[in-house]
């Protein structure tokens, strides 16, 4: 090799050849920064959103924020369905109604003692 020139890529040798280079790089911070990010932290609201994304066009209220978990969401999320007289279900605890039901979902959560807010169209 010359000692003037200096390796910034080449297919041989895999990641080792790829990674020999002298200058540092500059810029924007890597994707993986970003993913490592910790979550938001949660702020004890309760939020009902509507949405038919990826469902054919068939709305649901999603409510997001309920402080519970396992066989407690599942119980909230029966009697939601009793309440208003539709189908749904619990997805990575995410509670899912079918129908445009945030009113009524509303008035039960604050009835539950839940603060509430009606988030998204």
């Amino acid at each position: 090799m010359n000692s003037n020139s200096r390796l910034v890529y080449s297919s041989d040798g895999g990641r080792e050849a790829a990674t020999r280079t002298e200058t540092p790089k500059r810029g924007k911070p890597a994707k993986s920064a970003k993913s490592r990010a910790a979550p938001p932290i949660d702020d004890g609201i309760v939020r009902i959103h509507r949405s038919s994304k990826g469902r054919k066009g068939k709305g649901v209220c999603l409510v997001t924020g309920v402080p519970l978990a396992g066989p407690e969401l599942k119980a909230l999320a029966k009697s939601l369905k009793q309440l208003c007289g539709t189908g749904g279900a619990v997805k990575e605890g995410v509670i899912e109604i079918q129908g445009d039901q945030r009113d009524r979902l509303k008035l039960e959560l604050e009835r539950l003692g839940y603060t509430v807010k009606l988030a998204g169209g």
